[in-house]
């Protein structure tokens, strides 16, 4: 995470350097892009049909480096199980009769078989593995939609030139060179719902039309799918901002019920029934989210400071608990004390700006401060003010849950670059150069990123269960007849490095991933599933060591011919 922060520091370096002793470096070539730049910016939908389409490409251009992503962290395999169901033409899977043996995290097994999170992301890997047979090009999509988003969002606050450079950072930053294109968990739907939200908002003052309400009842809905809480917050802080508008302004009546309050009105409805049928059938209530039910079964931290902790729940395997009453409630406990949500506050700001900011943007940040005088854009710095306190009030952090504002974050640095552009030392235009400067290394630190980001990851380490897990599995794969994998953990096994996932339709699956709970219990599991071969995985081992489980008859054609390659009761299969 921090690996780019020391090229980015030098290369910034250089340039305010530069922007003091020569800037007029380049000042007739940049002034000929600049002006080329600017008129495909003045056609608003051109500019944001560049954003888009730039993003889509430069993935793609980036992926004889950056091939498709292997999924490595917990929740990313929950939310590729909701794509696995929805793909299957399902809302839920039924309960298996063996999910004891197939529990894992951030994932229900009653009263049906599905991931705890919203359905949205679950929907848009489900068309990447239906349209595209991988989850992936949904990722891919979104990121594109998400760029494009960005630049029709600041068009509404910011001048055409300014919004198309808005629309193309978060391509050249998080948005193309994260996890938010290279995994599955997500961070782009929720940010294209929230500058939905607030690029509809100044438009529906001006103009009250009837588009940028529904685009704004899209929004609210797609948040309200991603991100429910954070997604709440800054909804309701923008519904505020629209009825003090209406009373201040007193805008024609008619117009406003008819072109804004009814259209929001009739897809909010729409977006919130379909939405309650969705948990009705994954939980049994239209008012129950599935995350609720996996928190209610598992959990012992709740979510917010001023909360108290669950009661202990009882768990079926030591890496489960050691998850929820080791790393999560320490977390949890160490924010009752001031010190603690101090220090706490303190790391989710270091996340943030380790991300979202860096070195690169720093300078234009410390320009912005001026902005919060301008009437036209007040409104925007007050929603972004909103959604990050909302998210301080929550214990635990990601990148990501900030996602819902973060195209207000770009306008802030926008904004800031902005007023560095009329800045000068000793009557040379500093600012400018500076300003050009953070564009060019934006684009030199492509490569760099790129080059972090494919490079093979320590063993042992979160990064590399997935060429790890994906090694074995196509091993695995190649064998005949379905395979049956028993994970089983070191006695210091972190919790977050798990290997035990498995797809909607666990017994149609090549190969199924178990844990290993001792031989009296896995016995009822061999039973169930006696037609398959049976292995044992030794997770934690350097690598990670597959041998066959034994068996009291082994007459399955996959071991014996297994069997004939290795001569020793520890046969392995290394990835």
């Amino acid at each position: 995470m921090f690996a780019h922060l020391g090229p980015e520091a030098l290369l910034v370096s250089i340039a305010l350097l530069m922007a003091l002793v020569c800037p007029q470096l380049g000042d007739r070539w940049f002034s000929r892009i600049e002006r080329g730049l600017s008129n495909i910016a003045r056609r608003r939908g051109l500019a944001i049909l560049v954003c888009g389409l730039s993003a889509l490409g430069l993935r793609l251009a980036l992926l004889p480096w950056l091939p498709v992503p292997l999924p490595y962290i917990n929740d990313e395999f929950s939310f590729l199980l909701a794509g696995d169901t929805f793909a299957h033409g399902r809302f839920a899977n039924p309960p298996h009769p063996m999910w004891v043996h197939f529990e894992t995290f951030h994932v229900i097994f009653h009263p049906t078989y599905a991931s705890m999170y919203p359905p949205l992301q679950g929907l848009v890997l489900a068309a990447g593995q239906v349209l595209a047979r991988s989850p992936f090009w949904g990722v891919w999509f979104s990121v594109g939609i998400m760029c494009a988003v960005f630049c029709w969002m600041l068009q509404a606050w910011l001048p055409p030139s300014w919004a198309f450079l808005g629309g193309m950072l978060p391509m050249l930053r998080f948005g193309v060179l994260s996890y938010w294109d290279n995994g599955y968990w997500g961070g782009a739907l929720a940010a294209t719902g929230g500058a939905l939200v607030l690029g509809a908002l100044p438009r529906i003052m001006r103009h009250q039309r009837v588009r940028d309400a529904i685009l704004m009842s899209f929004g609210v809905a797609m948040l309200a799918n991603t991100r429910p809480y954070e997604g709440m917050m800054l909804s309701v802080a923008v519904g505020f901002m629209l009825v003090v508008w209406a009373i201040r302004k007193r805008p024609a009546a008619g117009p406003l019920l008819c072109r804004v309050a009814l259209p929001m009105l009739l897809i909010l409805a729409v977006a919130g029934a379909a939405t309650g049928y969705y948990f009705w059938r994954v939980t049994g209530s239209p008012t129950k989210m599935p995350q609720q039910v996996n928190r209610d079964t598992y959990a012992i931290a709740k979510y917010f400071y001023w909360q108290s902790a669950y009661p202990e729940p009882e768990y079926h395997h030591k890496a489960i608990r050691d998850f929820y009453q080791g790393a999560e409630l320490r977390q949890f406990n160490q924010a009752h004390a001031f010190k603690g949500v101090v220090r706490q506050l303190a790391i989710k700001s270091g996340m943030a700006w380790v991300f979202y900011i860096t070195p690169m943007f720093t300078i234009p940040l410390v320009f912005f401060a001026g902005v919060l005088r301008h009437r036209r854009t007040r409104w925007l710095w007050i929603a972004g003010a909103v959604g990050i306190a909302s998210s301080a009030l929550v214990v635990f952090f990601n990148l990501h849950y900030i996602a819902p504002v973060v195209s207000v974050l770009i306008a802030a640095i926008v904004h800031g670059m902005r007023n560095l552009r009329l800045c000068a030392f000793e009557g040379k235009r500093s600012g400018q150069f500076l300003v050009r400067a953070v564009v060019v290394l934006c684009i030199l630190m492509v490569p760099i990123q790129t080059h972090l980001l494919a490079t093979a990851p320590a063993p042992g380490s979160w990064a590399a269960i997935g060429p790890e897990r994906a090694a074995i599995a196509n091993r695995l794969n190649c064998l005949p007849g379905p395979q049956l994998v028993l994970v089983r953990y070191g006695s210091n096994h972190d919790p977050m490095l798990d290997w035990v996932y498995n797809g909607a339709d666990i017994d149609g699956q090549k190969v199924v991933w178990a844990r290993d709970m001792g031989e009296a219990q896995n016995a009822e599991l061999l039973r169930y599933f006696n037609d398959r071969s049976v292995w044992l995985l030794d997770a934690d081992d350097l690598p990670p060591r597959l041998v066959q489980y034994p068996v009291p008859r082994l007459h399955n054609t996959a071991q014996s011919l297994v069997g004939k390659q290795q001569t020793s009761s520890d046969r392995r299969v290394e990835p």
